[in-house]
């Protein structure tokens, strides 16, 4: 090329849509002794994240070691799925514990799933409340801010600040960032909606979704599009970077499988959040 020719024009870089991109997680090793509620194989074949039952609201040290070695296994990431100290009701029964002791319960239950992690060759990577806790600190502070002191305890067991895992726009995520976690924000495939965001407490019709074709649909569409149908019929926006699917729903390691393979045919990538 001369110094008279000008160089060829050069077309502007076009953006390219990024894919969205989802972490799918279940609640595992919900068992006790003998007694086994979820299908932990198989749901760890689906899931990227496991919320390993850690022995106040199911699960035992044999159960939680059983679990840690087959996710390290699998590559799926280990999460403390805290509660309060109910055995009998499954942690979801309404409790009332007081701050510093339920703190202390937190940080306990952390540690307890550390060393069966460490043991399997990993760590726990998160945290998220169960049942009874994890809707109570939606809206209450005072619980939501012992939880994160919780984590934050913690810290000293695992050596990092764990994100919490949760409902967008809680007062769990609000204690947890004021306590200099990270938080992360969940939706559910398998649980009904209400107009404000909130999940439709159990007690409730349409408080769990069971049909199949229904749960792979909203799972596709919170993943994609960010919303959900509530139970009166309004969308509301739900931008989460993990979606649940209940272990302990029937057939729960085939509906996982589904959900995992649509959200692929939609475009959706699926990976771990930490």
């Amino acid at each position: 090329m001369t110094d008279s020719q000008s160089a060829p024009a050069v077309a502007p870089a076009v953006a390219s849509a990024v894919a969205p991109t989802i972490d799918l997680n279940a609640d595992l090793g919900e068992g006790f002794g003998r007694w086994r509620l979820t299908d932990d194989e198989a749901l760890l074949s689906s899931v990227t994240s496991a919320n390993v039952a850690c022995g106040f609201h199911a699960g035992d040290p044999a159960t939680m070691r059983r679990v840690c070695e087959l996710a390290a296994e699998r590559g799926v990431r280990i999460g403390a799925q805290v509660s309060y100290r109910d055995l009998a009701g499954f942690g979801r029964r309404a409790m009332d514990v007081p701050a510093d002791e339920l703190a202390a319960e937190v940080a306990y239950q952390i540690g307890a799933l550390e060393i069966f992690a460490r043991a399997a060759g990993t760590g726990v990577t998160y945290v998220k409340p169960h049942g009874a806790l994890y809707n109570r600190t939606v809206r209450d502070a005072g619980q939501a801010a012992a939880v994160a002191e919780g984590v934050r305890l913690a810290r000293a067991a695992t050596g990092r600040a764990l994100p919490v895992l949760g409902l967008p726009g809680s007062e769990l995520h609000a204690a947890a960032a004021e306590a200099g976690l990270p938080c992360v924000a969940e939706a559910f495939a398998d649980r009904g909606y209400q107009p404000d965001g909130t999940l439709v407490p159990r007690s409730e019709p349409g408080a769990v979704l069971t049909e199949p074709d229904q749960v792979v649909k909203r799972s596709v569409r919170l993943a994609r599009d960010g919303e959900v149908t509530a139970a009166d019929g309004r969308t509301v926006t739900v931008r989460a970077r993990s979606l649940c699917v209940h272990g302990d729903t029937p057939d729960a390691a085939r509906l996982a499988r589904r959900v995992r393979e649509e959200l692929a045919a939609a475009g959706v990538g699926v990976q771990a959040f930490a």
